[in-house]
């Protein structure tokens, strides 16, 4: 297995990009993660090797901006922040690192993310979402406020710098647009209306950051080449509470595509 990190410049800014590459045939689709919204490259620690080994296919990681090794934010994140993701930088990135149309795996934020992107009717294969949010609902804010709380009066800020050059800049870019009350009007439904290739989306039945309202507007909103699974007892994050169903999964729904 062949693994390069590096530094991708996209005017003046610098993305943190991992390159997994396990003996893939170039015929073969490539398989881009986008993080959840604190996380970055590292933040996956080594699911993405796994998963390679797993789908014998080119896996392409990349922490956004603000994030990871990435260039840091310099200003406060805009309402449609997700929305500049999925039309520059995600953009840019599918373009210098894809040789045959993507599929798309974003988790949480990145679910989000590529949900836009679907909705853009640009050239992917198909999208797997893992936790996404398609509006803001009350219990997101809710618990966004507690992880707040964390950072103010806990060791998470020491947690989280193992993960991020810039943690402040990290958390705060993060937090502070989500608890923002303009951003509760924020909502995506107009994109997923939009998306015209296969969909597959994951979900924690506990999960503490949304309701599987989301999951049930996307089947409604694609009405087909929509699969589904929701796990018992798990929360937020599936690929970190039970990567190896998530791997046998993931495996099967891209097999099948």
């Amino acid at each position: 297995m062949l693994i390069i990190n590096e530094l991708y410049k996209i005017n003046n800014v610098s993305l943190e990009v991992k390159l997994i590459n396990n003996n893939a045939k170039k015929s073969v689709s490539p398989l881009v993660m986008l993080h959840e919204g604190l996380g970055s490259v590292a933040l996956w620690k080594d699911f993405p090797e796994k998963l390679a080994n797993k789908l014998n296919r080119k896996i392409i990681v990349y922490s956004r901006k603000g994030m990871g090794k990435s260039s840091a934010i310099n200003e406060p994140r805009s309402v449609n922040f997700m929305h500049v993701e999925a039309k520059h930088y995600l953009k840019y990135i599918i373009e210098n690192y894809c040789e045959q149309e993507p599929i798309l795996f974003g988790h949480s934020d990145g679910a989000s993310i590529s949900l836009i992107y679907g909705g853009l009717n640009a050239p992917i294969h198909s999208i797997i979402v893992e936790a996404p949010h398609l509006m803001v609902e009350e219990v997101t804010v809710k618990e966004i406020s507690k992880i707040k709380l964390q950072w103010e009066t806990s060791n998470f800020r020491e947690k989280l710098a193992k993960y991020h050059d810039d943690v402040d800049g990290a958390f705060n870019g993060w937090c502070n647009i989500w608890l923002e009350e303009e951003f509760k009007k924020w909502n995506i439904e107009e994109y997923i209306k939009k998306i015209n290739v296969p969909l597959f989306a994951i979900q924690g039945e506990d999960d503490q950051y949304g309701s599987l309202r989301h999951i049930n507007l996307l089947k409604k909103l694609l009405k087909k080449n929509f699969k589904k699974l929701i796990i018992k007892n798990c929360k937020h994050s599936p690929h970190q509470e039970y990567p190896n169903l998530m791997i046998e999964r993931l495996s099967e729904y891209l097999t099948n595509l």
